[in-house]
């Protein structure tokens, strides 16, 4: 708790002291008074002060205010203890909603926690601490064993392993060795590492994703929105007919003005739209705080609502569904072992720095003897001509065969494939593909078991690799041969496909995948801020890429969207019941004080579901 919430506690036990003292002992009426005044003005005095305060700035339709009338009311008829107990309980609601509110928050301050204090650099031959915002790109900082990554990077010496669960919500550690790029954010578990700082520290991981957890709370979902304009017009309704319960019937018909003005201040006791007002925020609040546990950052509480209502899901493959990593998969040699097919391709690629040519050095696994390399020349769009212990050899795509005449095999696997010949000998191909995550599959799976109508993915890729990795995941439409504009307008006929109030999601991880994040009805971006541009555009962030991530965003959307409409039904269904037996006299102020704080208090307790979420 914090000081104002000791302050509070500390006036609500004194409070309750009197308050029992005059329920308990039978003292004479003027002693009575007294005690439940002081019972009274320990926790109410504030409120009074407050709805002084509102109506003095014009803002008189308030929950302060309706508690005031309610409360001072019931003292100027004789109902003491009513008078008493509506202030009581309703600062205990406040209480356990200022403590509720705290809790969800803390949620989220926790990745603030990420901030790092300090940057180690080299100075004069010492290790000095300063900020981070003092260190520039291409600086090397050392990270010690414990400390937390200041600054985005490479390694540039050592090895170690790194603590992500701060950023990604897993909690296997990660290998962080030479050359590998680590994010600031991150802890180091158990080794110095000299680092190359890549980013200025107001870009780096840390600074982007405290920037998005702040403003996440400005965009506000459509129920958010309700509530407030609902409360708006809701105070003046009920004090107004409040007003008219209370002086109609003693004019009209005669009736007690006691026993209608009781009736009346129990009406507007049971009005108090706090249970809404506080609960619905706040279930949202824990959905964004709970998700931010989990590695998934979501930029809004209209874009957990838009989540909620997925009905097509629709992924970029390379980066996504798959690793974005090329590997040799498959070495189909003729009149030659497959080993040594392998090793004279990966000689003749030696120079080369084509992605294709690295998968080729990766899958040999030894380093390459360039001493028996000469004359390499690489053609784009073509491949590699190059002597390898003095004879030659041709490495490339079937172009490169056609173009010297050389009869090759048609290769029946998905992937690109390197045809390699030998002084005019055909040697047989070698086949590289992307690599499909391990659980994209299953998450295709779950994503339909969960209700999402159709699941589509978007390639570049050609139709044959396309069609092959859509049949391996199990996606109900693939699109092939897409550009980058190509991907938005296929985006927008499934757009025009979609079931009414229904949303449309997409997945994407790279730059060329901004343009649809845009496009989407909610835009998600896969694996640690790895695109500036498409971070920016996206509604919801995944801290790793994981594609199980995807479906744990739309389970908590869904989860916390069930919360804020149980809580809403609970509410008005509750307050309208007691409304009603208020005005005919059945329900009294004890029943109104529970249509108000009980309420509030059951809806809080079940807003703060929203902010567990199991690890996936």
């Amino acid at each position: 708790m914090n000081k104002k919430q000791k302050r509070l506690l500390y006036r609500i036990i004194v409070s309750a002291v009197f308050f029992a003292a005059a329920m308990i002992f039978r003292f004479e009426k003027e002693i009575e008074l007294i005690l439940f005044l002081v019972s009274y003005l320990a926790v109410g005095g504030s409120i009074l002060l407050k709805a002084a305060k509102n109506i003095y700035y014009g803002q008189v339709f308030n929950e302060n205010l309706l508690m005031a009338i309610a409360s001072v009311g019931a003292f100027i008829i004789g109902e003491y203890p009513e008078g008493a107990a509506v202030m009581l309980f309703y600062q205990v609601g406040e209480l356990f909603e200022k403590i509720a509110l705290d809790r969800s928050r803390k949620s989220i301050k926790a990745l603030m926690n990420i901030r790092p204090d300090y940057a180690n650099i080299e100075k004069d031959g010492q290790i000095i601490e300063v900020s981070p915002e003092e260190v520039k790109v291409g600086d090397t900082i050392l990270v010690k064993a414990g400390e937390k990554v200041p600054l985005d990077g490479i390694v540039e010496k050592g090895a170690s392993t790194l603590d992500t669960s701060s950023l990604t919500g897993e909690s296997v550690p990660k290998d962080a060795l030479e050359g590998d790029a680590v994010l600031s954010g991150c802890i180091n578990i158990s080794r110095p590492l000299y680092i190359k700082v890549t980013r200025p520290f107001e870009e780096s991981t840390v600074a982007k994703i405290l920037e998005l957890v702040e403003k996440s709370e400005e965009k506000k979902a459509r129920a958010e929105n309700f509530i407030t304009r609902f409360a708006k017009y809701y105070t003046p309704a009920v004090v107004s007919a409040a007003l008219l319960l209370a002086v109609v019937p003693p004019l009209v018909a005669n009736g007690d003005w006691n026993d209608w003005v009781y009736r009346a201040l129990a009406f507007l006791v049971t009005s108090c739209p706090c249970a809404l007002v506080i609960s619905i925020p706040l279930s949202f609040f824990g959905g964004i705080g709970g998700a931010s546990r989990n590695g998934i950052l979501i930029k809004g509480g209209n874009f957990i609502e838009a989540l909620s209502k997925a009905d097509i899901v629709v992924f970029d493959k390379t980066g996504t569904l798959t690793k974005g990593v090329f590997k040799v998969s498959g070495i189909y040699a003729q009149n030659i072992e497959s080993a040594d097919l392998l090793e004279i391709a990966a000689l003749a690629e030696c120079y080369s720095n084509h992605p294709i040519s690295q998968s080729l050095k990766a899958a040999y696994g030894k380093p390459v003897d360039t001493t028996r390399v000469a004359n390499a020349e690489e053609t784009a769009g073509f491949g590699v001509l190059a002597e390898v212990d003095g004879k030659t050899v041709l490495a490339g795509n079937e172009k490169l065969m056609r173009k010297y005449g050389i009869a090759f095999r048609q290769p029946q696997n998905v992937g690109t494939a390197v045809h390699v010949a030998r002084d005019g000998v055909y040697l047989g191909y070698i086949v590289i593909a992307d690599e499909v995550k391990p659980d994209s599959a299953e998450t295709i799976r779950a994503l339909k078991a969960n209700g999402i109508r159709k699941t589509v993915m978007l390639t570049g890729d050609v139709k044959e690799a396309g069609d092959y990795y859509a049949n391996l995941l199990g996606m109900d439409e693939v699109y092939s041969g897409l550009l980058p504009a190509g991907k938005v307008e296929q985006v927008e006929k499934l757009l025009e496909e979609k079931e009414k109030n229904k949303t449309l999601v997409f997945v994407g991880d790279g730059m060329n995948d901004t343009p649809v994040l845009t496009r989407a009805d909610v835009g998600i971006a896969m694996g640690g801020l790895g695109t500036d541009a498409a971070i920016e555009a996206a509604d919801v962030v995944l801290m790793d890429d994981q594609p199980k991530k995807v479906l744990s965003a739309i389970q908590l959307s869904r989860k916390t969207m069930r919360i804020v409409k149980e809580n809403i039904l609970f509410a008005l269904g509750v307050k309208l019941l007691v409304l009603l037996l208020a005005g005919v006299g059945v329900a009294d102020m004890w029943e109104a004080v529970f249509a108000d704080v009980g309420v509030s208090i059951i809806a809080i307790l079940n807003a703060l579901r929203a902010l567990k979420i199991s690890k996936r």
